[in-house]
C-alpha cells in the first residue's frame, strides 16, 4: 500500500488550496473525494458553451490581496459585478437595498428622505434592541421593504419565519444610501473564465485524486494510507452522529436548457413573494457577458436538509452551536487530523474566507 504524507478527504476548495501548498511543500497527498467530480460545491459544467454553477451560483469577492493574488494564479477573473435584482409579484427592485430600491418602493430622492422614512417605520414598530431576523431587518430598511424583499423570500430560504430566527443572519445582507447596485462591498470580484472547475484542477495539477470514494465506509483503510488526514466532510458524520446530528439547510435544483437567447436578463433574480415556491431563478450565461444562442436556467428550491442530501448553510443557532461544540471537543482530540471548511467547522463561510482559512492551516503546517 502506498504511504502518503497528507489524505484530504474532499476535493472542494479547502481540500484543493490545502493539497497545492502540502504539494508545494515536498509533501505527497493523496485526494479522495465522494462525489464522482471535483471543485466541491463550486463545481461547474459546460452546457452549450456555458458554464453552470451546478449547486448554485457562486460569485468570488474578497478584500483580501492575498487571497485575491493567490486565486489569480489559477483563473483568470472577469469583471462580473454581482447586482442582482427582486421580484415581488412581478415589481422589480434592486438589490442590495439601496437608494435605487428606496425609491422604488417610496419615491424618495435624497438619502435623507430614506433614511428619515426607515426611521419613521422603525419608531412606528417600536423596536429599539432586535431581538430577531424581523425586527432587526425593520430597523435596517424599515417595514415595507421587510414585507416585500425579506420575509417571504427568507422564510422560503429557512423554512422558518424570520421572528423565529436569529438578527445576525440579516447582517449579512448590505443597506446603502446611495444608488450603486453591486451588492458586494469587496475590493476585488468576478467569476473565473472558464469555470470553477478549470481552477480546481489547476490548483490539483500533478496532484493524486480518487473520485467516487467514501471515505468513511473505509476509514481505517485509508487512514492507515497517511501520516495526517485533512477532513472537510460533515465532522458530526466523521464521529458516526455519536452526540446527534447537526441541522442544515440544503437546496433543491431544477435546471433547464432554454431555446432563447436571453430569459430574465439578469444572472440572478429572487423571487421574494411567499407564494412563488422557488427562492431565485440563476440564468448562468450572464455570469461571463455570454452571446450563446441558447441559455440556462436554474430554479433554487430551499429545503430542509435529511441525512442523504446535500448539506449547504449550516443552520447555527444556539442548539445547532451547542451540539458542535461538542464535537469540537471531540476533533480536537484527533491528532492526526484537522478539520476543515464550512461542514469540518460547521461554519458558513465565503469562499475567500475558505482560502484564507486552508492557507493558514497549510501554514501552521509547514511554515
Amino acid at each position: 500500500m502506498k504511504k502518503y504524507d497528507y489524505l484530504i478527504v474532499g476535493a472542494g476548495l479547502y481540500g484543493a488550496v490545502f493539497a497545492h501548498e502540502a504539494t508545494k511543500a515536498g509533501k505527497t497527498c493523496l485526494v479522495i473525494e465522494k462525489r464522482d467530480h471535483i471543485a466541491g460545491n463550486i463545481y461547474t459544467y459546460e452546457c452549450e458553451g456555458i458554464n453552470v454553477h451546478l449547486y448554485g451560483a457562486h460569485i468570488f469577492h474578497t478584500n483580501n490581496k492575498v487571497v485575491w493574488d493567490y486565486v489569480n494564479q489559477f483563473a483568470v477573473f472577469n469583471r462580473y459585478t454581482n447586482s442582482p435584482i427582486a421580484n415581488y409579484n412581478g415589481e422589480i427592485y434592486n438589490l442590495p437595498f439601496n437608494m435605487n430600491t428606496f425609491n422604488r418602493m417610496w419615491g424618495v430622492i435624497t438619502p435623507q428622505q430614506a433614511a428619515e422614512k426607515i426611521e419613521q417605520q422603525r419608531k412606528e414598530a417600536g423596536i429599539t434592541e432586535p431581538k430577531n431576523l424581523e425586527e432587526q431587518a425593520i430597523s435596517l430598511v424599515g417595514t415595507d421593504i421587510y414585507e416585500k424583499l425579506i420575509k417571504g423570500y427568507t422564510a422560503k430560504q429557512w423554512g422558518r419565519e424570520c421572528k423565529d430566527l436569529p438578527a445576525f443572519i440579516i447582517k449579512r445582507l448590505p443597506v446603502r444610501f446611495t444608488y450603486d447596485n453591486n451588492y458586494f462591498n469587496a475590493l476585488y470580484q468576478g467569476i473565473p473564465v472558464g469555470g470553477y472547475t478549470k481552477m480546481i484542477e489547476n490548483m490539483l495539477d500533478d496532484i493524486e485524486v480518487q473520485l467516487n470514494t467514501d471515505y468513511l465506509a473505509e476509514k481505517d483503510k485509508y487512514d492507515a494510507m497517511a501520516d495526517k488526514v485533512i477532513y472537510t466532510g460533515p465532522v458530526d458524520a466523521y464521529f458516526g452522529y455519536k452526540i446527534g446530528t447537526l441541522q442544515y439547510r440544503s437546496v433543491r435544483f431544477e435546471t433547464e436548457l432554454l431555446d432563447m437567447e436571453n430569459y430574465q436578463g439578469n444572472a440572478v433574480v429572487n423571487y421574494t413573494d411567499y407564494e412563488t415556491p422557488y427562492t431565485r431563478i440563476i440564468e448562468h450565461k450572464h455570469f461571463e457577458f455570454g452571446t450563446q444562442p441558447k441559455t440556462v436556467i436554474s430554479r433554487e428550491y430551499s429545503a430542509e436538509w435529511q441525512q442523504g442530501d446535500e448539506p449547504y448553510y449550516p443552520v447555527n443557532n444556539d442548539q445547532n452551536n451547542s451540539l458542535y461544540a461538542q464535537y469540537k471537543v471531540l476533533a480536537d482530540k484527533e491528532e492526526k487530523v484537522i478539520f476543515g471548511g464550512r461542514l469540518g467547522e460547521y461554519k458558513y463561510y465565503d469562499m475567500d474566507k475558505v482560502i484564507e482559512v486552508a492557507l493558514d492551516a497549510a501554514s501552521k503546517e509547514f511554515g
